[in-house]
Formats: C-alpha cells, structure tokens, sequence
C-alpha cells in the first residue's frame, strides 16, 4: 500500500476518454488539465483513447486470456506509475462511450487493479485486494444537458467508473461535473476552461 503525500510535485496519468481523435471539449479540457499540471511542475503521461489500437470487445468474457494490446499494457503501466489518475470523457447515455468501457473491460483485470480473496482450496472467499490504494483519481464528466437534471432524471450516471471500477481497485476518487455543454455560452465555456486549470495545478 502506497500513501502520497499532497504537498510534493504528483505522478499525474490523463486517460482523455473520447474515442474522436480530433479536437473535442473532453480534450481541451485535458490539454488544458495537462498544460497547468506540467507548468505547476508536476509529472504527466497523457493517452487518447481515439488514439490507442486495441480490440475493446471481451470475446469470451473472463474465461480465457486475451492478451493485451501494447497500448493497454503501455496504460497500465502509466496507472501503476502514478499517484493521481485523471479520466475525462463525454456522457452518453448516461454512461461513459462504449469503447472507454471496453478499454476497462479488457485491461482493469485481477492481478494489476484488484485480486479476489481466495481460501487455501481456491474457492473464493469474502472480500478483495485494492492493487491500486493510496492513489487519488480525479474523474471529470461532460454532459450536454445541465449535470443536476440528469441526475434527478437518472440518478448518479459516475457510478459505474467512479465506484465500481476506480473504487473497487483502491483509488480515492472525486469526480467533477462539467455541464451544460450544449450550446455553452462563452462566459460557460470560460469557466470549464478555469476549472480543468485549476484542478490541473493543484493534481486535483
């Protein structure tokens, strides 16, 4: 188990969760995120999904071994690494885009993010290892709707990442929402930029 400390200079992985590799607010908000982490003198390894080459789909679930991509072992070594883990993606109905779940799907696997507690004769007992306690995340959700009314409509849509994949592994996680997207005023768009800087600087 590995506790940091918040007054140093922070191991920082930013995983832009967008699957378009081209100019998106998700990755504004994480170029922006990067740029003041980096200038406040923090580390940051920084991952496009729309970039990375991959098979997101788990062909026969968990009961055989599909071997990782490159991309996804080069991610989870850069999850390993740090201190604070940074995703950042848009809100589709109300869930996180279907290759972003495939990218958990297939690399957030027992033996790097977690490990099921076991009797002596390999049943399963009560309970799980978090691989990943001591690190922060930080999870920033846009949406094209005003975050309060989703929630009010569907309930807490970070659930899924927030509790059952970061939780789950050990991470301390706070999620920040930026909304609504949709047709944002320049004043709107001004302050989701000041808010990525903000949280960026302090490895928030």
């Amino acid at each position: 188990m590995r506790f940091f400390s918040d007054n140093h200079p922070k191991k920082i992985t930013i995983l832009l969760g967008h699957p378009d590799a081209g100019q998106t607010l998700s990755g504004e908000v994480a170029l922006l995120y990067e740029a003041a982490a980096k200038k406040a003198g923090h580390e940051v390894r920084r991952f496009n999904l729309g970039s990375m080459k991959f098979d997101p789909i788990l062909h026969k679930g968990y009961k055989t071994i599909q071997q990782l991509e490159p991309d996804l072992l080069a991610l989870q070594e850069a999850v390993k690494w740090c201190e604070h883990f940074v995703v950042i993606y848009p809100n589709w109905w109300c869930t996180m885009p279907a290759l972003l779940k495939g990218l958990f799907d297939r690399m957030w696997l027992p033996g790097f993010a977690f490990n099921m507690r076991k009797h002596r004769d390999g049943t399963l007992a009560i309970g799980w290892v978090k691989r990943m306690k001591g690190r922060s995340a930080r999870v920033i959700v846009l949406s094209g709707n005003p975050p309060w009314l989703i929630w009010l409509f569907f309930g807490d849509y970070t659930n899924e990442i927030k509790m059952g994949i970061l939780w789950f592994a050990g991470f301390r996680t706070k999620v920040s929402h930026f909304g609504p997207t949709d047709n944002a005023p320049t004043w709107k768009l001004e302050e989701f930029r000041r808010r990525a800087a903000h949280l960026g600087r302090h490895a928030e």
